[in-house]
């Protein structure tokens, strides 16, 4: 199967959407004489092209519901499909190359290979999958250059900055095209420059590209740059928003849902959108 299409009809137009991320009905429960439900009952859509949110006071189950999606947590219940398919009815090995081929990651403290230069740890999904020197020396090229790194990619992980490591993180995430981007807190150890510019290059890969992405985050102005933001408070679906024309305005909704959460809000402080 390669996913399904969903038609929405409106009066003049008939659209067609492909449907890259769907949850049906996910609980996750850890622990055997003492059980901890994290996830309840969660049901997503996600079609091509969105840029998705996941926000929730700690211990809401956020990272948890990223981990099933990401193929790394399995659900105790219910059906995960990527792109039709779902990746848990696959063995070991073709798991392993399903979530090589198909996602791409982005952590908080980037995962960087020390050993490796820049350049080396962008192209490390395509070194595994044995593509050649000059295919890999052509998509290096293209994306350094989309993520204005080039002057970097001879340097070690340790002769650069935090934003910069974030932007090699990003590039080798989506340097074999994935079908589905998957952000673990992003820009949790930027500082506010950093951040700015890592969720601008966010935004303007989901928008130029086309690629999906969903994004756990705490931070409402990080939330504020995706098209809507889903929360869920003690493993269950809360609220969801969607952005309209003004990301202020998107931001202040966002700060509104988390105050009703009881979210974390500690260190938000009014800012200026351009």
């Amino acid at each position: 199967m390669h996913g399904y299409l969903k038609i929405k009809v409106s009066k003049d137009e008939r659209v067609l959407k492909l449907e890259i991320l769907k949850l049906n009905h996910i609980s996750k429960i850890y622990g055997d004489k003492v059980q901890f439900c994290a996830l309840k009952d969660i049901n997503l859509s996600i079609e091509k092209g969105e840029f998705v949110g996941i926000m929730g006071p700690s211990g809401s189950g956020k990272t948890t519901l990223l981990n099933v999606i990401s193929t790394i947590d399995p659900p105790t219940s219910g059906e995960v499909l990527i792109n039709g398919e779902n990746p848990y009815r696959l063995d070991n090995s073709k798991l392993a190359l399903f979530r090589r081929r198909k996602l791409g990651f982005v952590f908080q403290d980037f995962n960087l290979i020390d050993t490796l230069t820049i350049g080396e740890n962008i192209v490390l999904p395509l070194t595994l999958d044995g593509h050649k020197v000059s295919t890999m020396d052509k998509k290096l090229k293209e994306v350094a250059a989309r993520l204005n790194i080039e002057n970097i990619i001879n340097k070690r992980t340790y002769e650069v900055s935090g934003g910069q490591a974030q932007r090699t993180a990003i590039a080798r995430a989506i340097i074999h095209s994935p079908l589905l981007l998957l952000a673990d807190e992003p820009t949790g150890n930027l500082d506010s420059k950093a951040a700015k510019d890592v969720m601008e290059l966010f935004e303007s890969i989901n928008r130029d590209i086309g690629v999906t992405t969903v994004m756990v985050t705490h931070d409402p102005r990080s939330a504020s740059y995706c098209h809507r933001v889903i929360f869920i408070k003690d493993g269950q679906f809360f609220n969801e928003i969607h952005r309209g024309d003004s990301r202020q305005k998107f931001y202040q909704q966002i700060i509104d849902v988390l105050s009703l959460l009881g979210g974390e809000t500690n260190d938000v402080f009014p800012i200026r959108f351009k």
